[in-house]
């Protein structure tokens, strides 16, 4: 009896570890962790100017065992950080996703918007940096359409220092997005997505990290006289930081006015984000769980170092040794928490950024800077003078022009047609264009492209125009973005671990095939949006 019983109890136990094994041998393989990195204001070059000095385990271990693709561009305009993150997660482009700009001017308030503006309140501080939210983004993220895939049992958290650069890659169904305030030097978030911080964010904000950072002030990682990719220190055409000091060491430890936001013009914002990622993921379990969970992390402070600075500043490249430093570390990190293999990394870019005009100038290459509100004035007095009109022009944004209430409906076309001509008489405007006629335009096809992908009917102005080379928006300091050019839409993608092949192409491809790429990846639907496509080469058969 007692064999007959042991026997029954083999029969069945085996039978159901063999039915079992059936069932795991028919699961859908995907990683256990996909990890999002966008390095703001990353031009593609900073791979490869700095190379020499990056160690084995950072920016050189994602090209040499993943994949990189060398040639990717932003396929609208304005190259900004918002719709740059909108693009990446979405697939898509902004006349299709809705976020036009950081900025954009409202037709019906009559006034400015900022990108994530929303009427919910903040959580974590008493300040209004967390009335945010993703509503005013249309479609759905790669992120969301995991949550979707999963049914919501796959977690999804964004973070950065910027609220766009945590809220927008996160998507709408994110489980939390956490931005930097400078009020209170801490990690918040808004009532959009909860009630009260989670425990552990509050144990991370208490460990007070952006005043222990600050201490240690910011000086070059090595000796200064190494520096020999960048011109000398302190240039006359460097921007105004918060702790207003432009030479090494800058001095960060004695600041009193606006502490925290002088955090996010050192390499230590960096530093801090890393540290956040890293506390979210063992207090949210990330990539413990049998479904994919998401993390998106941006990397703010290369953007107002690189703004302040420009590209060619010590600044900019002891920034860059200083982040593949903290990536090195964090790989790492990754490798021993969720196990070398088991996660996927993806690391790029929301747009580049332009040499600093003074800078070119300075070497014999033609730059200018240029105000908006030169041409502002100098068109509402074309208009008052030719047409009777005053304040014809509403507002300059984004290189788009939005004409005033002032202008009659019968009298548009004709406004527009004598704002484009005489847009193309200042020497710094290399083209303007009627946005309602795009198609019928006759710019070179990259712009045309560009322009077409970037212009929302509801949302956009009447007129487009475009900056000379190397001609941009802004005073006699620092540097920004923005344009078609190369030098703000050539980005870097690199591709790493679970699924990824080894290996590069130079053909081109585009921001928005990263979310497609994602989805073929993770066997998931595309976002609502998505107009990119799969990048063959990068996912392993």
């Amino acid at each position: 009896m007692k064999n007959f019983i042991l026997v029954l109890f083999c029969f069945f136990y085996f039978s159901l570890n063999g039915f079992n094994q059936k069932q795991n041998a028919g699961a859908l393989s995907r990683p256990k962790l996909v990890v999002g990195i966008v390095v703001d204001q990353m031009r593609w070059d900073y791979l490869y100017r700095y190379h020499d000095r990056y160690t084995l385990g950072g920016f050189k271990r994602l090209l040499n065992e993943g994949f990189t693709c060398e040639n990717t561009l932003i396929p609208y305009l304005p190259t900004y950080t918002a719709p740059g993150h909108t693009s990446i997660y979405t697939g898509s482009v902004p006349a299709i996703h809705g976020i036009i700009g950081n900025f954009w001017y409202s037709k019906t308030m009559r006034k400015s918007t900022y990108c994530t503006d929303d009427t919910v309140s903040t959580v974590g501080s008493t300040s209004d940096a967390g009335k945010m939210s993703p509503r005013n983004m249309w479609v759905t993220t790669v992120t969301d359409e995991l949550r979707l895939a999963t049914n919501f049992r796959s977690k999804v958290i964004g973070i950065a220092l910027k609220d766009r650069g945590a809220i927008l890659p996160a998507g709408h169904a994110a489980n939390a997005a956490y931005w930097f305030d400078n009020v209170n030097g801490a990690f918040i978030t808004s009532t959009y997505y909860m009630k009260s911080l989670p425990d552990w964010v509050n144990r991370f904000n208490n460990r007070k990290l952006p005043d222990q950072y600050l201490k240690q002030n910011w000086n070059t990682l090595y000796p200064i006289e190494t520096y020999v990719q960048s011109t000398p220190d302190d240039k006359f055409y460097e921007g105004i930081v918060p702790h207003e000091d432009n030479t090494f060491p800058h001095n960060t430890e004695n600041i009193t006015k606006d502490k925290y936001n002088t955090l996010r013009y050192t390499p230590y914002g960096n530093t801090l984000t890393i540290d956040m990622a890293k506390a979210a993921i063992e207090a949210e379990h990330l990539g413990s769980s049998a479904t994919t969970d998401f993390l998106t992390v941006s990397f703010s402070s290369t953007d107002y170092i690189g703004h302040a600075f420009g590209p060619n500043s010590i600044e900019a490249e002891d920034t860059y040794l200083r982040l593949d430093m903290d990536l090195s570390a964090f790989l790492t990190y990754l490798d021993k928490q969720v196990g070398k293999g088991n996660y996927t990394v993806f690391l790029t870019a929301d747009h580049g950024v332009a040499h600093v005009p003074e800078f070119l100038l300075e070497n014999n290459i033609h730059a200018e800077n240029v105000r908006d509100s030169i041409i502002k004035t100098s068109l509402n007095e074309m208009a008052e003078n030719r047409f009777k009109i005053k304040d014809a022009v509403a507002y300059i944004i984004n290189d788009q022009i939005f004409l005033s209430k002032n202008v009659e409906a019968e009298q548009t076309q004709i406004i527009i047609n004598a704002i484009v001509k005489r847009l193309l008489e200042f020497p710094f405007i290399a083209n303007a264009v009627n946005l309602s006629n795009v198609s019928n335009t006759t710019l070179p096809e990259v712009q045309k492209n560009m322009l077409a992908n970037g212009y929302n009917q509801k949302l956009s102005g009447e007129i487009q125009f475009f900056y000379k080379p190397h001609d941009i928006e802004g005073s006699n300091r620092g540097t920004t973005h923005g344009s078609w050019n190369p030098y703000d839409a050539h980005i870097p993608l690199l591709w790493y671990g679970w699924g990824i092949k080894k290996g590069k192409t130079n053909r081109e491809t585009y921001m928005t095939d990263i979310a497609a790429t994602l989805s073929a990846l993770l066997h998931i639907q595309m976002p609502s949006g998505c107009i990119g496509k799969v990048i063959e080469e990068v996912i392993k058969n």
